[in-house]
C-alpha cells in the first residue's frame, strides 16, 4: 500500500497491541505511530531491556498495565478507548519455557486468546483483529512448503498452544462472524531480541565476543527466518486489506520463500560479520521438527505483499543493531534502566 493511503486508513484509528514488549510489538507500534494511529498497548511486566521502553515507546501511547487472562480488564480496555483494530501479539514465545512450564503456556496462549476475542466479539467498536499464530501451529507434516490448508495438529506444548489458539480464532469468525485474521510466520529476528538462546541473535553475539556460535540441534533443521520489520509491515498490509477484500476468517502465511538449515543461517551471519570461526554442534535438542517452512504464496497473491528487506538485509540491520548494543558499557546500561525504572514507578502510581 502506497504510505499516503496507508497514514490515510490509519489516521487515528484507535490500536490495541497486546504484547507490546515482546520483539514484533515495538517495531509494530513504531510503524502505527509514523502513521498517526493512536495506540493503546497492553503490558503485563516491565521488561527495561525492552525496546518499547528503551525507545521510549511507553511515552508515545496509552499503557494499560495488566494480563491478557483478566476478561474486565480487556473488556475495559476496548469499551474505554473505543478499540477500533487489535492486534493479538501477547503469548509465551519460548518454546524451551512452554517445554518446561506447559501449564503457563496454555493459559497464556489458548486462555489469554479466547479471553480477548470474547471481549471482541461483546464490544461493539471492533472492526478487524489479527491473532497471532505461528508455524508451529501446523505441527509436523511431509509435505512442504505449509500452505494456510495443512492441518493444524501440533504435539508438543508451545505448538499445541498455537494450534489451539488458532482453531479458537477460526471459530470465533465461523460462529460469530467475528472480524478476524490470523497470521503464520517463522523465526522472527531482529533489532530488539535478547532473547540470546536463539540462533540469531546468539550467533552474533558470539562472533562479536570471538567465541564460536553455538547451534542446539544437529545444524541440519530447516526454518523459515524472516526479519521483524517486514512481519509488521505484514501485519499492517493485512489489516488493511482485510475488510475491503472480505478475507474475515482467513489465515496467512508470512514467509520469505527462502528456508535455511541453521548452519546456513549460522554461516550466513559469519560471511556478513568477516569472522570465520567454526560453530559447536551440541546436537541436544528435543522436540523439534526436522523441517519446516512457509508458502506465502496466498499473501503475495491476494494482499500484494513480499517482504522489503528478506533474510540479507535484514541480517545486516541486524548485526549492526546487536554490535551497538554489545558495546554500550554496563555503566551507560545501568543509567538508562534507572531512569526507565523511575517512569515504571511513575506508570505505576498513575495506573
Amino acid at each position: 500500500m502506497h504510505n499516503t493511503m496507508r497514514t490515510t486508513f490509519w489516521q487515528h484509528r484507535n490500536v490495541l497491541v497486546t504484547g507490546a514488549t515482546g520483539l514484533l510489538g515495538p517495531h509494530l507500534i513504531q510503524e502505527l505511530l509514523a502513521n498517526n494511529a493512536r495506540i493503546v498497548a497492553l503490558v503485563r511486566d516491565f521488561v527495561p531491556d525492552s525496546s518499547f521502553f528503551t525507545n521510549n515507546l511507553d511515552r508515545a501511547v496509552t499503557v494499560v498495565h495488566g494480563d491478557l487472562l483478566d476478561s474486565d480488564l480487556i473488556a475495559r480496555c476496548l469499551n474505554e478507548f473505543d478499540i477500533d483494530t487489535v492486534f493479538h501479539l501477547g503469548a509465551q514465545a519460548i518454546v524451551g519455557y512452554a517445554n518446561r512450564s506447559p501449564i503457563a503456556t496454555f493459559r497464556s496462549n489458548i486462555e489469554g486468546t479466547w479471553k480477548l476475542l470474547e471481549a471482541c466479539r461483546l464490544s461493539p467498536w471492533v472492526k478487524h483483529i489479527i491473532v497471532a499464530s505461528s508455524d508451529k501451529a501446523y505441527g509436523s507434516h511431509e509435505i512442504l512448503p505449509y500452505t494456510e490448508d495443512a492441518p493444524l495438529q501440533g504435539r508438543h506444548p508451545y505448538d499445541v498452544s498455537k494450534s489451539c489458539a488458532d482453531l479458537i480464532a477460526q471459530s470465533y469468525f465461523h460462529t460469530y462472524k467475528l472480524p478476524v485474521c490470523i497470521t503464520r510466520c517463522g523465526n522472527f529476528f531482529g533489532p530488539g531480541d535478547l532473547h540470546l538462546n536463539r540462533i540469531v541473535p546468539g550467533t552474533i553475539r558470539s562472533l562479536i565476543n570471538h567465541q564460536a556460535p553455538v547451534i542446539r540441534s544437529n545444524g541440519l533443521f530447516v526454518r523459515d527466518y524472516i526479519y521483524v520489520k517486514d512481519v509488521a509491515d505484514a501485519y499492517m498490509t493485512l489489516a488493511e486489506k482485510m475488510a475491503p477484500l472480505q478475507l474475515f476468517g482467513h489465515s496467512f502465511n508470512f514467509s520469505t520463500d527462502e528456508p535455511f538449515t541453521v548452519i546456513e543461517i549460522v554461516q550466513h551471519i559469519t560471511k556478513l560479520m568477516g569472522i570465520t570461526i567454526d560453530p559447536i554442534i551440541e546436537n541436544r535438542a528435543t522436540n523439534e521438527i526436522p523441517a519446516q517452512h512457509l508458502s506465502s504464496h496466498k499473501a503475495r497473491t491476494l494482499l500484494g505483499w513480499q517482504p522489503a528487506y528478506g533474510v540479507q538485509k535484514g541480517l545486516v540491520e541486524a548485526i549492526a543493531w546487536y554490535k551497538e548494543y554489545f558495546r554500550q558499557d554496563l555503566h551507560e546500561k545501568n543509567l538508562n534502566f534507572s531512569s526507565l525504572l523511575q517512569r515504571e514507578q511513575e506508570h505505576s502510581r498513575t495506573a
